[in-house]
């Protein structure tokens, strides 16, 4: 069981060690960019990725299938071992939960794969690939399964429980699109009530603040020997660096946008801006780490993020210099407020827009240290704010910049415009740097870039994965 939830932390899944998977995959949006491409995001972002240049291209398949096989081997071999019949069905139920997530991210990011559920054998490198249909229903058969059984509450902190299993079916339904399943699972966690948003948007991030409140379910790291390099990427290699295009985003803290609002001032930007900004980004003429940031403190963008890192403006950890390998905040992959904006989403693009729909998305805006103004649907008089109840299309707008700028350097968001079609739009765009200054034009093949390419390595082992995704 070890086994099967350390792959977790691998290059591939959710990065340990040297590697920052989920905070490198910002790289591949929008948000931010990398100048060595050590994942292979940057070249993702550039169009120049193929099927065998992109270290993550290479890793997520293999370690996807190497923690199917783990979960498999588990799953076979657990049910004739003599031991308290409670304890082997909790482990079935976790190595269900986890076989089911290493399968989400082989659909969503490859589309069809070999669906295998035995311990591996020589004969599985001759396997064809499964239409991604048969491997959702398997996904959404093993968290359903894995459900019945978990409890509320986890049997040691990290473990798969009952809320996992419905946050990663109401994920999955969403990002498929089945708006009507992804509000009934994402109503499941919710009807649990053991999850809330933590007050504290910065100390959600921080590792005093570990599995609270708001985490679901999240990658467990321990110093010495389970470390990664969020703090030093963020510090000192910055290699997801905030782009300008992030930080124009963000919203006034009146709920207005800055071509809007009377409050924004283009010469000190970061000011009367929602709370978020100054929780999450660092910029020139910023405090950080007790001295004033300059144009060349972070030479790619001029920006940094603070979340996921322990430095900030100037507090106890200032003087603390954590190294590669040193770090060890946990990975948060479900959190509540992704839970409360899947609901949001999924019955907004139902069409069912109604109070329970505000009231998932201010509870996300309305945390203890952000406080945006309300979404309301009542006072068309407040133009930044009013959203009406049959206003689908500028719901929809509003609730993918909340997701934008709620997960901002958290790797979400770049699942989010493939599912929502909408990376060919923002990707073929030119990047800027803290003063507009124009680093280059990205490109993103709409009939191409939607699927990653099966590793080239994988199919020269296997020929039966031929044909690779579709342009490929």
């Amino acid at each position: 069981m070890t086994a099967c939830y350390q792959t977790l932390r691998k290059e591939g899944i959710y990065g340990g060690g040297s590697w920052a998977t989920p905070l490198w995959e910002d790289a591949a949006t929008p948000n931010a960019t990398d100048y060595n491409s050590a994942s292979g995001f940057f070249r993702i972002a550039e169009g120049i990725h193929d099927a065998s240049n992109s270290g993550i291209i290479n890793n997520r398949w293999a370690h996807a299938y190497e923690g199917i096989g783990r979960c498999n081997t588990y799953l076979a071999k657990v049910r004739d071992i003599p031991m308290d019949e409670g304890k082997k069905n909790q482990g079935i139920a976790e190595a269900k939960f986890l076989r089911a997530l290493y399968y989400s991210l082989l659909i969503n990011y490859y589309g069809d794969a070999p669906l295998i559920l035995d311990p591996p054998v020589k004969e599985h490198n001759t396997l064809p690939r499964t239409p991604k249909d048969q491997i959702f229903a398997q996904i959404i058969n093993d968290l359903n399964e894995a459900a019945e059984v978990l409890g509320v509450d986890a049997t040691e902190t990290g473990r798969a429980t009952k809320g996992a299993c419905y946050a990663l079916k109401a994920r999955q339904y969403l990002y498929h699109g089945y708006y009507a399943e992804a509000a009934a699972a994402a109503q499941q966690v919710m009807d649990l009530r053991k999850y809330s948003i933590f007050p504290d948007y910065r100390g959600l991030f921080m590792p005093e603040n570990e599995n609270n409140s708001e985490v679901i379910f999240d990658v467990q790291y321990l110093f010495p020997n389970y470390c990664h390099s969020f703090d030093l990427i963020r510090r000192q290699f910055d290699t997801s660096a905030p782009l300008r295009d992030l930080v124009d985003a963000y919203l006034m803290d009146d709920g207005a946008d800055i071509a809007t609002s009377s409050r924004y001032n283009a010469e000190r930007y970061w000011e009367n801006r929602d709370p978020r900004f100054r929780m999450t980004l660092v910029w020139p003429g910023s405090q950080y780490r007790g001295t004033t940031v300059t144009h060349s403190t972070f030479a790619q963008t001029g920006y940094t993020y603070k979340k996921y890192s322990i430095y900030d403006e100037d507090n106890a950890y200032n003087n603390v210099i954590k190294n590669g390998n040193q770090s060890d905040i946990n990975y948060i992959v479900l959190r509540y407020a992704d839970v409360l904006l899947m609901y949001a989403e999924a019955k907004t693009e139902l069409g069912q827009i109604d109070e329970s729909v505000y009231e998932a998305i201010n509870a996300v805006r309305g945390r203890g240290n952000v406080r945006m103004p309300p979404i309301q649907h009542y006072d068309p008089s407040d133009v930044a704010n009013y959203v009406a109840m049959n206003d689908q299309a500028r719901m929809r707008e509003l609730i993918r910049l909340e997701r934008r700028i709620e997960f901002a350097g958290e790797g979400y968001y770049y699942m989010d415009i493939i599912r929502w079609r909408t990376a060919e739009v923002v990707m073929n765009a030119p990047i800027h740097t803290h003063n507009y200054t124009q680093k280059l034009i990205r490109r993103f093949n709409k009939d191409r870039d939607y699927l990653w390419p099966v590793p080239a390595y994988e199919i020269q082992e296997n020929p039966a994965l031929a044909p690779n995704n579709p342009n490929w």
